[in-house]
């Protein structure tokens, strides 16, 4: 008798703790391919739509930091958005944590007003070209990252900053002339859709990758140093890999982004990409 009262107290105990957090949305929204700076994809390399459901445990570990650390956000720091002509037009673009890419679009007008030129290295030398500009904020973190780099003996050369819509929307135009318009948007993002638009996004390359935007980057000393370090200065790699379903846009080891070292550190901390963050956060 008392051996049964003792498996059914057991039993009543190990019921008792099988509640289970639902904090994330289990769902985030997959878009389009991002341009990809003039390297040809591979038919294998196109991303494919696939379910784009987070994982349930990787829910449940997002859910118990965000429970551990009250990780919230000020309603400001997301989209604020309105259709035109069936696009979601981002009303709010100067947000440092603006969401761009296939469903959220930057205004057709929108040109930063806070534009400079970082002084790095650049791929093309002291040229003055539009994609040598960055918004001032993310431009003084670049200086910082690129600073702290070479006193470790890291050299990182900065190949394409700020490009205008005017300008996405002629590199567009010449992929479509010349592969028609559905290879095109697979490896040139249509115009507002490219979050070189942002002025925040800035492509990294090195000498030892002969300064140009390869894959082959992410496995370079530079590329690695990057990846490890950049949150420390406001930046994170924009398209990680094994987050293609997520962001929709293919592991792109030279493209980072400026969200501000509050966000880039949390985002760094637990492997999400931007899209993650803003959809797991609490807004306030």
């Amino acid at each position: 008798m008392n051996k049964q009262l003792l498996a059914i107290s057991g039993l009543m105990v190990l019921l008792s703790g099988c509640s289970q957090l639902n904090m994330v949305k289990e769902s985030i929204p997959f878009f389009s391919s991002e341009e990809n700076q003039g390297v040809p994809l591979n038919a294998e390399e196109k991303v494919e739509s696939k379910d784009n459901s987070i994982n349930e445990s990787t829910n449940d570990q997002a859910a118990e930091n965000i429970q551990q650390n009250e990780l919230v956000l000020a309603s400001e720091f997301f989209n604020q958005v309105k259709e035109v002509n069936g696009k979601n037009i981002i009303q709010n673009p100067t947000n440092v944590l603006a969401l761009v890419n296939k469903q959220y679009n930057l205004p057709s007008s929108y040109s930063p007003l806070d534009l400079v030129r970082p002084d790095v290295s650049f791929s093309f030398g002291d040229e003055k070209l539009e994609k040598s500009y960055l918004r001032q904020e993310a431009s003084d973190a670049l200086e910082k990252m690129f600073n702290k780099a070479a006193q470790q003996d890291i050299h990182l050369v900065a190949v394409s900053g700020y490009r205008s819509y005017d300008r996405q929307a002629v590199l567009f135009d010449a992929e479509v002339n010349k592969v028609g318009k559905k290879k095109a948007v697979q490896v040139v993002a249509i115009p507002g859709s490219s979050e070189h638009q942002s002025g925040l996004a800035i492509d990294i390359s090195s000498h030892s990758a002969n300064l140009i935007l390869t894959e082959e980057f992410g496995k370079t000393v530079e590329g690695k140093w990057l990846a490890k370090h950049a949150h420390k200065y406001g930046y994170i790699l924009r398209y990680p890999k094994g987050k293609e379903t997520i962001t929709g846009y293919q592991y792109e080891p030279w493209h980072f982004r400026y969200v501000g070292v509050e966000a880039a550190k949390v985002i760094y901390k637990n492997k999400w990409t931007l899209e993650e963050y803003l959809n797991i956060v609490e807004k306030i």
